[in-house]
C-alpha cells in the first residue's frame, strides 16, 4: 500500500539533495596576532548539527562568530543518518544533502516475525553519512562567517562582570575565549550544559555497526529501511541502507542499565537478518540523555541547544532535527544576548529563547513520551496499527516527510489518542 498524498514522486527532500553545493571560505581572522582574542560576540562550543546550525545563524547576521571542536571534520558520529522533513526543512540555504539513499519503504517488524513492508510513493526520508553531513554544515557556517577552530577541548564557562557582560569559554590547553553570549552544543556530556544545570529523566544506550555488504545485498535494501520492535521495554532495532557507500547501518537501542542485553540484542538482530557473515568496519555505541521538562536552557549569556540540552525525540530518540532547529534558534538569540545592554536585557531574551524551544521542540518531546511509555507497555499494538490500519501508516509516513508531528497526531486524531491510552493501562 502506499502514502495517500500526492502522487508526485519527487519530494522537496529530493530538490534540497540536488541544489549545488556551498563552497567553503576560509576562515576569517580577528584582531591580535592569531586572529582569536578580543571579545567574540558569540562563541558556539560544538560544531556537530546544532553548533554548525547556530554558528550559521549568528554569522548570517553579520555578528563576529567563533566555532571550536575537539576533533577536525570530517570524523565518524555514531548515528543512523535518517533526514526527516523537519531535518530537511532546518538546513541553511542551498545547502545540498549528501544523500546515500532515498527511503520510500519500511518493513517493519515484531521481534523478527510478523513482518510487513509499506510503501510510499513519495520519499518519506533520506539517510546521509553523518561524517559528510556534519562537514557541510560546518562549511556553511564557514562561507556565512563563522571562524572554525578545531583541536580545542573546552573545560569550562565562566562569566564576568557586575552584570555579566561577558562570558569565557576556557580550554585544556590554556587558552580562553570571551564573547558577549555562548551557545553549547558540545553533546550529551556537555561541560556548558553543566554549568547551565541541564538535567536528564531518561538515559538510553545506542549501539550500531556499519556493516559493508556485496552489491548484490546493498540492492535488495535499497530505498527500503527496516524497523523491528525490540524485546526490552522501549527498545528498537533500525537497518539503514548507505547504497552510495554500500554499507548497511545496524543499531538497537534501549533504556541505559542493561547493556548485555542490549548487546545480545543487537547481535541477534544482525544474525536474523542474514548479515552475521559480514566483518563491521565500524562498532560503536553512545547515550542519548533526553531533558527533564524543567531542565534549564540558559545561564545568564549561556545558552544550549541539541543534545548539550537533552533535545531529541523521547520515543524514536531522533536527535537530528532537534539539533538544526534549537541549534538554529540558540544562534538568533545568542546575537539578541549579545546585544542585550543589561542583566534584565539578557535574562529577557534568554527566557525568551526557552520559550521558543518550549513552545514547538517542547510540545513535541512531551507527546513524544506519552508515545514511549505506551510502547513500553503493548508495543505490538503500535506494530499492528503501522502495519494493518491505513490512517496509522499515513500519519508515520506524514511525521517523517515533515507534514506533520506526534503532538498534532495526538491533537487531531481521537484513535491516536485512544491507541496511546490503551497501550499505556
Amino acid at each position: 500500500m502506499t502514502d495517500s498524498g500526492s502522487s508526485d514522486p519527487r519530494s522537496p527532500l529530493d530538490a534540497a539533495a540536488s541544489g549545488q553545493p556551498s563552497e567553503p571560505q576560509p576562515d576569517r581572522a580577528g584582531p591580535g596576532p592569531d586572529g582569536l582574542d578580543g571579545v567574540w560576540d558569540v562563541v558556539v562550543v560544538g560544531a556537530g548539527p546544532a553548533g554548525a546550525s547556530a554558528a550559521h545563524a549568528a554569522a548570517s547576521q553579520g555578528r563576529r562568530v567563533l566555532l571550536l571542536d575537539k576533533a577536525e571534520h570530517p570524523r565518524y558520529k555514531t548515528c543512523g543518518g535518517g533526514i526527516i522533513g523537519p531535518s530537511r526543512d532546518s538546513l541553511p540555504p542551498d545547502f545540498r544533502l549528501p544523500l546515500q539513499d532515498r527511503v520510500h519503504a519500511v518493513t517493519f517488524a515484531y521481534g523478527g516475525r510478523f513482518t510487513r513492508t509499506r510503501r510510499s510513493k513519495r520519499m518519506l526520508f533520506g539517510l546521509v553519512n553523518r561524517d559528510e553531513f556534519d562537514l557541510r554544515l560546518v562549511q556553511a557556517a564557514k562561507q556565512a562567517g563563522a571562524v572554525l577552530v578545531t583541536g580545542v577541548t573546552v573545560t569550562g564557562v565562566e562569566q564576568r562582570g557586575g552584570e555579566h557582560r561577558t562570558a569565557v569559554v576556557t580550554a585544556s590547553d590554556g587558552r580562553s575565549f570571551e564573547a558577549r553570549a555562548v551557545v553549547g552544543a558540545d553533546g550529551s556530556a556537555s561541560r556548558i550544559g553543566r554549568h547551565v544545570g541541564v538535567s536528564f529523566d531518561q538515559i538510553d544506550l545506542g549501539l550500531e555497526a556499519e556493516i559493508p555488504v556485496p552489491a548484490s545485498v546493498a540492492a535488495d535494501w535499497a530505498g527500503r529501511i527496516h524497523l523491528d520492535w525490540g524485546p526490552l521495554p522501549g527498545s528498537y532495532g533500525w537497518v539503514f541502507p548507505k547504497t552510495e557507500s554500500g554499507s548497511l547501518t545496524v543499531g538497537v537501542i534501549s533504556a541505559r542499565g542493561d547493556g548485555e542485553r542490549t548487546k545480545q540484542y543487537l547481535a541477534d538482530y544482525i544474525r536474523r537478518l542474514g548479515l552475521a557473515g559480514f566483518p563491521p568496519s565500524v562498532e560503536s555505541g553512545h547515550l542519548t540523555r533526553c531533558r527533564a521538562e524543567d531542565s534549564p536552557l540558559s545561564r545568564g549569556r549561556v545558552l544550549v541547544a541539541g543534545d548539550a540540552a537533552g533535545l531529541l525525540e523521547p520515543w524514536t530518540r531522533e536527535g537530528i532535527s532537534y539539533a538544526l532547529r534549537s541549534g538554529r534558534l540558540a544562534g538568533e538569540w545568542a546575537v539578541k544576548v549579545a546585544e542585550a545592554g543589561n542583566a534584565a536585557g539578557v535574562r529577557r531574551e534568554a527566557l525568551n529563547y526557552a520559550f521558543a524551544i518550549k513552545a514547538g521542540l517542547g510540545v513535541e518531546m512531551r507527546a513524544g513520551k506519552l508515545m514511549l511509555t505506551a510502547f513500553e507497555r503493548r508495543p505490538y499494538l503500535f506494530h499492528a496499527a503501522v502495519c494493518l490500519v491505513a490512517p496509522a501508516w499515513r500519519a508515520f509516513a506524514r511525521t517523517t516527510q515533515g507534514h506533520t508531528t506526534f503532538a498534532q497526531v495526538m491533537r487531531q486524531y481521537r484513535a491516536a489518542r485512544k491507541l496511546a491510552s490503551l497501550a499505556s493501562r
